[in-house]
């Protein structure tokens, strides 16, 4: 993936990564899949460091649970938006992407963490239903959010868009399906991404891996799995606000693990 000239942070450099304090101040930025795991910790981190935070997510209940925590905690009033990645449409994108704009005037920051895991089968045996869903939340809704929020992302002096990649997005892996066959298209956007906005200096575009992280969708792939074994949401924030934050404003087109291997 090409990069500008800014010198990335070593994998452990960025797993240690400490935000100063309020290193998100006067930011807007919008989380997807925000009501839970790594997008709600994403959330509360960032406006613990200063941020304005758009809570988007399917569940109502969820992000209203996340808003309460910010405002307990003293962080900026959310806004909450549901939407349905399944099911939203290229139009529901426009008007939320001209709510933001009538708001703010724009929007600095972007974590594309929703999405969802589909069958762990044979691809042989994988259901075309199921295919086209996952297909529709972790790539094609991706897109179209994200090319919705671009006029506003480039009325930012530095916006950071951050798309959520896997490991079998990588190499593919036995039994992963439309999952692992979807984020590797996820880092085929983002490189692509990358490469036409690599003359805006405004905006850069990059992957994270969270790695194995004790979430809802782990525990799904990994039902005996001991999730006390594994990394948490919160564990890996620091390298979720290395990516958001002015200290990797230079960062193009990188995809990067947010734990050491």
């Amino acid at each position: 993936m090409n990069h500008r000239n800014t010198t990335l942070l070593s994998a452990q450099e960025i797993a240690h990564y400490q935000a100063k304090e309020n290193s998100l101040k006067d930011r807007v930025v919008m989380v997807t899949g925000a009501g839970s795991g790594i997008g709600k910790s994403a959330a509360i981190a960032y406006a613990t460091a200063g941020a304005t935070i758009i809570l988007a997510g399917r569940t109502v209940e969820k992000l209203e649970s996340v808003y309460d925590q910010i405002i307990e905690a003293g962080g900026k009033e959310p806004l909450i938006y549901p939407v349905n990645f399944e099911g939203a449409t290229e139009d529901d994108f426009n008007e939320l992407a001209n709510q933001i704009d009538q708001q703010f005037g724009r929007l600095d920051g972007l974590l594309l963490n929703a999405g969802i895991l589909g069958q762990r089968t044979p691809l042989a045996k994988y259901r075309q239903d199921v295919w086209d869903k996952v297909f529709r939340v972790n790539v094609s809704s991706q897109h179209l959010l994200t090319k919705a929020l671009m006029p506003i992302l480039e009325a930012s002096e530095n916006a950071s868009v951050i798309f959520t990649t896997s490991g079998v997005g990588r190499v593919g892996r036995a039994f992963w399906g439309a999952y692992a066959v979807s984020k590797f298209a996820v880092e085929g956007m983002a490189q692509t991404w990358a490469a036409e906005t690599e003359g805006l200096n405004s905006v850069r575009i990059n992957c994270i891996n969270p790695g194995a992280t004790s979430t809802q969708m782990r525990a799904t792939a990994f039902p005996a799995e001991n999730p006390e074994s594994i990394a948490s949401p919160e564990d890996i924030m620091p390298a979720y606000l290395y990516l958001m934050g002015s200290a990797s404003s230079g960062v193009n087109g990188q995809s990067i693990d947010a734990q050491i291997k």
